[in-house]
């Protein structure tokens, strides 16, 4: 068996220095995409980070501290009601403009606590795939159609995969089910309706600071106008709740509130600013806080280590292959464009697993596909690559690795491309 180790790690080395010898260097193709990489990864800690994942991340360690492990075995675990935890689970997505990536910390929350996988896992991907704004611009910019299908084709997907996933993993769900059976009942804690609006708040800080409708009119333009104001009243309303019914010191919320006030009215600041020292401040205070707050942060802090590192990567890798919207990476976007004509099988699958990896902001693959239908893109392959890309990524795949395993990860991105290509393709004939 020692000889086994000793060739494999030759040959890892040996595919290390043979990668490195023939590294091209001076093209520009690869000298564009090592830019591109480093452009996505920029902009997606820009934009991603400090407004998304950062607020996920103390959303998924308030599920871990402050959500009772019998309340979420009782509602969406394995042995809940089956309409309810589905039903609930697969609709979540229609309030959390999300993408892939911000998703998983709060995905990562409710499964380490005993959600079941089935459920947890329609959650996972209703949660990137139907918020309301993208589904409203898919229908006008790319058409009714596709709008109407990609909002039933996620429902449906969210609660289809999730049944799956249950049944492939049914051992493990009826033990968690017997561990449920034993678990003491709880006594005492808050009301519930405490620490609902404790969640609520914070969900509002994610929604509001994370709101896109520069670009478009009516109720989501309007919103945008006042997302700050919107974004601090759920910030103010945290830090009252806190201290009203969590025990955390009055003088340490006040302390970062003024902070977050006086820089606000710094004339020609970014809102990101304050915004940013509302989150870091929040930790600072929480960090010197004792029980249940000071667990927050240490649950906030073990989601944000396990997550943040992967995510980063996979962006990397993302950028370095294909590319920005609107420029390329190592993989040219006419190959793309050109096998993704027409409404073959060959389409609509390659269609899928290219979503699957491709990394989509919230609303980017809107004006991607916008693009590639332009050239040539037929309505099947439109839909699989709406169905599959905007809740699957390369970077999310290496935290689900992390979160759930290989195996069933692999099971569920498989389910993900297998089911966008057959919709895809249904889809295409009819409305093709």
């Amino acid at each position: 068996m020692q000889w086994r180790k000793e060739w494999k790690i030759l040959f890892w080395l040996s595919v290390g220095f043979l990668a490195f010898f023939f590294l091209p260097v001076g093209e520009p193709r690869f000298q564009g995409a090592v830019f591109e990489a480093l452009e996505l990864a920029r902009w997606y800690a820009r934009e991603h980070v400090l407004l998304c994942l950062v607020p996920a991340f103390y959303i998924a360690g308030a599920i871990a501290v402050f959500v009772s492990q019998n309340a979420v075995m009782r509602y969406l675990g394995p042995a809940a009601n089956k309409v309810l935890a589905y039903g609930v689970a697969s609709v979540s997505g229609t309030i959390l403009a999300v993408c892939s990536c911000t998703v998983l910390p709060l995905f990562a929350g409710i499964y380490k606590m005993g959600a079941g996988l089935g459920p947890a896992i329609a959650f996972l991907y209703s949660g990137p795939a139907i918020n309301v704004l993208a589904i409203i611009l898919t229908a006008r910019v790319l058409g009714l159609q596709l709008g109407v299908g990609r909002a039933v084709g996620a429902v449906v997907f969210s609660i289809i995969i999730g049944l799956l996933m249950h049944l492939f993993f049914r051992h493990e769900e009826q033990e968690k089910m017997a561990n449920m059976a034993a678990m003491p009942a709880e006594e005492g804690g808050r009301p519930l309706w405490q620490t609902a609006l404790h969640f609520f708040a914070m969900v509002a800080v994610l929604i509001f600071g994370t709101w896109s409708g520069a670009d478009y009119s009516g109720f989501f333009h309007a919103v945008f106008q006042v997302k700050w104001l919107l974004a601090g009243a759920g910030g103010l309303g945290l830090g009252i709740i806190l201290g009203l019914w969590f025990d955390f010191a009055w003088w340490r919320l006040a302390a970062v509130a003024a902070v977050v006030v006086a820089l606000s009215f710094v004339r020609g600041i970014s809102p990101l600013i304050p915004f940013t020292a509302g989150t870091v401040g929040l930790g600072i205070a929480a960090n010197f806080e004792k029980g249940e707050n000071r667990e927050w942060l240490e649950q906030t802090w073990g989601f944000a280590k396990q997550i943040l590192p992967l995510l980063l990567a996979g962006v990397l890798v993302s950028g370095l292959l294909l590319g920005r919207p609107g420029h390329e990476g190592l993989i040219p976007s006419r190959w793309v464009a050109g096998l993704v004509g027409g409404n073959s099988l060959g389409a609509n699958f390659f269609a899928a697993i290219s979503g699957a990896f491709m990394y989509f902001a919230t609303l980017t693959e809107v004006p991607i596909l916008q693009g590639l239908l332009g050239n040539g893109m037929g309505q099947g392959p439109a839909l699989s690559l709406l169905l599959a890309g905007p809740a699957v990524s390369l970077p999310s795949i290496l935290v689900l690795h992390s979160i759930m395993g290989g195996k069933k990860t692999a099971i569920y991105i498989v389910l993900v491309v297998i089911m966008a290509s057959i919709t895809g393709m249904i889809f295409g004939t009819f409305f093709g």
